[in-house]
């Protein structure tokens, strides 16, 4: 149902500034079109009024003029009615030619003509507002507007879709078919209250289980939305520069044969067969006097951390050295693959306690580029996310969806477990109606508005 509200009529530049063919200005509310009718000219002659008497979906030819009767840009002009829009509200975009100033000027021919400028995400947020998406498929614009990968963008369109919504409206549905059972035995306690279709007890299991399986989804909804961070470590003058360029299949990081060249965090996103790889390329771990050098070292250090994957770099032609060994000391074994550079020379010794340590080193060369299929394989292999069906996986991949599933979590087990404790029915709903509510935050039925416009704040103008 459509929420009515008093708002004026918004415009901006949909479209990326900068040069290119075309370039949109949207203008949506219930004035739009006779905004634009007071700036446009269909054919390049006046005509009042136009635009008000033409069908909804149509687009039209003419040019754009300013209040001073210059005429700015040739234009398209699409007329949309409410409320077959994308805000549900009378919508005009304007086609111009790309390019920061034909765009800029006939934007402010629009706002001149008694359109205010968008705030950011504000047409989302008005698609909201009037119903035609929920707040879970808001966010998912965001996530296909920055999806780097056909499968980050299988994911987002997915939800976009309403695919997270969905699955939380049914398990939301089931927790308001007890909570009506539970709240009508308590409010007539004398009367034959008609049961429920499945075990009370069934329902409660089945909602935990279906909460708990959508946040099994978050490790891999967040690598496909923000990207696997691999992290390349090792020692100074292993190859970690040389591994990042081959990777990439271009010359990012500087190249020498002196130790600590890099010295700060050097981040790259590539596509892995469908999986964002964020590569991160460290300062060679060492002890060192030079400042830059050792706060590049900490930053290597603090990378461990944040690290989904961790490429552990040893040299294969010179064998392992001291340094070598205290770096492996700081490693994960679960997150950590060797892998061992320069392996078209000759080897040196061998890696001995490593292997049992991290399994079998990957063989590469950075500089010839050989190995580096199987050191993808193995990187997918350890990342072991689930593999994206690009019409029907539904992941979480928003960290307050998240949070709002694990407290969604809790408030079940408390309730399950008061149940069959033998607690009373309406004990038991105080958690179940917290439940709902945690879930109705992720599709917007219970957020507050401080949440509603931090999240439309993260978002671009004109869209």
């Amino acid at each position: 149902m459509k929420i009515r509200f008093d708002h004026d009529t918004i415009a901006a530049i949909s479209t990326p500034l900068g040069e290119g063919g075309l370039a949109v200005i949207r203008v949506s509310g219930d004035d739009a079109v006779a905004v634009v009718d007071r700036v446009f000219a269909p054919g390049g002659k006046v005509k009042p009024g136009f635009l008000g008497s033409v069908a909804s979906h149509t687009v039209h030819y003419g040019y754009i003029h300013n209040r001073q009767g210059e005429r700015v840009d040739e234009v398209l002009v699409t007329v949309m009615l409410a409320p077959r829009t994308f805000t549900r509200e009378d919508t005009v975009e304007i086609s111009c030619h790309g390019g920061i100033v034909s765009a800029q000027r006939v934007l402010e021919a629009v706002l001149g003509a008694g359109a205010r400028l968008a705030e950011p995400g504000e047409f989302t947020k008005r698609a909201f507002l009037n119903g035609r998406i929920d707040l879970a498929q808001a966010e998912a614009v965001i996530d296909l507007i920055r999806a780097k990968t056909e499968a980050s963008q299988a994911v987002a369109l997915t939800n976009l879709r309403g695919g997270l919504s969905e699955r939380v409206r049914r398990i939301r549905e089931a927790i308001v078919e007890v909570l009506t059972y539970l709240e009508a035995s308590i409010d007539f306690p004398e009367d034959e209250i008609p049961p429920l279709e499945q075990d009370l007890d069934q329902l409660l299991t089945w909602a935990r289980s279906e909460v708990a399986a959508l946040i099994e989804t978050a490790r891999t909804g967040r690598i496909y939305r923000e990207g696997l961070a691999t992290v390349i470590l090792g020692r100074p003058n292993v190859g970690k520069s040389s591994l990042l360029n081959a990777l990439l299949g271009e010359e990012r990081a500087i190249v020498t044969q002196i130790p600590g060249t890099t010295r700060d965090i050097l981040e790259e996103q590539i596509n892995l067969r469908g999986l964002p790889l964020r590569i991160i390329d460290t300062a060679g771990i060492r002890a060192t006097t030079d400042e830059v050098e050792r706060i590049g070292v900490t930053r290597s250090i603090e990378a461990i951390e944040r690290a989904d994957i961790i490429l552990f770099l040893v040299d294969y032609s010179s064998g392992l050295t001291p340094e070598d060994w205290e770096v492996a000391a700081t490693l994960p074994v679960g997150r950590t693959i060797l892998v061992a550079n320069k392996a078209d020379l000759p080897s040196g010794s061998g890696f001995g306690d490593l292997v049992e340590r991290f399994g079998e080193p990957v063989l590469i060369s950075a500089k010839e580029h050989t190995g580096l299929d199987e050191l993808k394989d193995r990187i997918l292999e350890k990342a072991s996310v689930i593999k994206v069906d690009r019409t029907e996986t539904v992941l979480v991949t928003n960290l307050r969806h998240l949070e709002a599933l694990r407290q969604a979590c809790e408030s079940l087990e408390n309730a399950h477990q008061a149940f069959v404790g033998g607690m009373p029915a309406d004990l038991i709903t105080i958690d179940l109606h917290a439940a709902v509510a945690y879930l109705g935050e992720i599709t917007g039925d219970t957020a507050s508005a401080d949440v509603i416009d931090r999240i439309f704040a993260n978002f671009c103008i004109g869209k």
